[in-house]
């Protein structure tokens, strides 16, 4: 049977799943693709550490060149993560004629377009389905399954660590801070959370999934990113009131020419299917003007989900190689067209919810309406709760808008705080 050579750069928890999966399905998969994957070399600049997993003497080296340029060696797993030396061995691998398989999702996202032109000048692949999801295809489903589909959105919870922090907040009512030690405390959240909690790794993976959807590479600087650092624990339990549950979604959505590629805290309404995804768990719904929504959910991160997607990876690349070619050289920009541009903040449009502590005297509601009212903002619902605080002359308004603009909401808000009837910043959030 033909051998399929592979190395991999980088021995961590996720390589260590990788090495444990092939050893372990080594012959299930071939007799699956007709070839046998063989891993041939490993290089991690740590030679000596126990990752758990048997390795043959001689397999594990520091030099990742040697991997890379070894004749003997088609697939180039990069595991190593960053977007320095990671992005150096990526292109240096594609240029060597090597196809690649990679998790790296703030590479695509920030040099996506090098990566895939330099493996269409090649002639090679570059498979990255681990890189969002980690376990979930959603990946193989934008590249195949729904390839005959007009995009319309993607709305995605994307990392496991923001969705632990909302939904402990919302079932304990523990303020935001003490989640996310007891995140850290559990392994789901880094030492330095900054990533995750402020929306950039949510961000990278929504980039993927839009360049994916609409065949052109999106600027991560036109990317709108609120993360849930500053989200208060009020404010999760005020949208629970209305029937809605706060989650970071990725909103990714074509209004004619233009798409909106963003990350915020949203009310997603308690009876729709993402509302449901709790804890560590990721989703994606897809909404094709042929399939209507479809759901992708499962674990977004984690050794055992990533590398089995890894794996599946490197399988399919086998199966190439065996039919004489790659399949993918072009990556993600895969119908550019030069048409659609990536729409303005400004321009966005949502209902909104909104939270501002109000003057506890007569006509000062009334202000509010009025300004919301010139300023082009509907009000869908409104109430006024307890303030828990007696004496400070102010108490807590909710307003759920009707659809509106970003522009217009925020013009009516600046307003309303310069008519002395409000004591602080109103809080706005967006509806799904």
């Amino acid at each position: 049977m033909k051998q399929i050579g592979v190395g991999l750069l980088g021995f961590g928890t996720v390589g260590a799943g990788v090495v444990d999966g092939l050893r372990k399905n080594r012959r299930l998969m071939a007799d699956r693709l007709g070839v046998e994957v063989v891993l041939r070399k490993i290089a991690d600049l740590d030679t000596t550490s126990d990752r758990g997993v048997p390795v043959d003497p001689g397999m594990l080296i520091p030099d990742a060149a040697t991997v890379i340029h070894d004749p003997e060696i088609q697939i180039v797993v990069e595991l190593i993560g960053g977007t320095g030396v990671a992005r150096k061995f990526i292109l240096e691998a594609l240029n060597a004629g090597k196809h690649v398989v990679t998790a790296n999702k703030k590479l695509l996202a920030e040099y996506g377009e090098e990566i895939f032109s330099t493996a269409e000048k090649n002639g090679v692949d570059v498979y990255f389905g681990a890189s969002v999801g980690g376990g979930i295809p959603i990946i193989r489903v934008l590249r195949e399954g729904l390839a005959g589909n007009q995009i319309h959105t993607i709305h995605g919870i994307l990392n496991g660590t923001c969705n632990y922090i909302l939904t402990r907040m919302e079932n304990e009512g523990a303020p935001f801070e003490e989640v996310l030690k007891a995140a850290q405390e559990a392994g789901y959240a880094e030492a330095d959370p900054s990533l995750d909690i402020d929306g950039f790794d949510t961000a990278h993976k929504a980039v993927i999934l839009a360049s994916l959807a609409y065949g052109f590479h999106v600027p991560m600087a036109e990317v709108q990113v609120e993360g849930i650092r500053n989200l208060a624990g009020i404010d999760v339990q005020y949208a629970r009131d209305f029937g809605y549950r706060i989650k970071l979604l990725a909103s990714i959505q074509r209004e004619g020419n233009e798409i909106e590629v963003s990350v915020h805290p949203t009310l997603v309404s308690a009876k729709h299917m993402l509302a449901t995804v709790n804890d560590v768990f990721n989703a994606a719904m897809v909404n094709g003007d042929m399939s209507g929504d479809t759901l992708y959910y499962g674990r977004g991160a984690g050794r055992a989900p990533t590398a089995s997607t890894v794996i599946g990876d490197i399988g399919d690349i086998a199966r190439n190689i065996l039919a004489g070619g790659p399949r993918y050289t072009r990556g993600v920009c895969i119908a550019n067209t030069g048409k659609l541009a990536i729409r303005k903040a400004e321009d966005i449009e949502s209902r909104f919810y909104v939270r501002m502590m109000v003057a506890d005297r007569p006509g000062a509601l009334g202000i509010i309406s009025t300004i919301l009212g010139h300023c082009g903002v509907s009000i869908r619902a409104a109430t006024q709760k307890e303030s828990g605080e007696t004496g400070t002359g102010y108490v807590p308004v909710v307003f759920l808008t009707n659809v509106a603009k970003n522009a217009d909401l925020c013009r009516a808000l600046k307003e309303i705080q310069g008519a002395g009837v409000v004591s602080e910043a109103p809080v706005k959030l967006r509806v799904l």
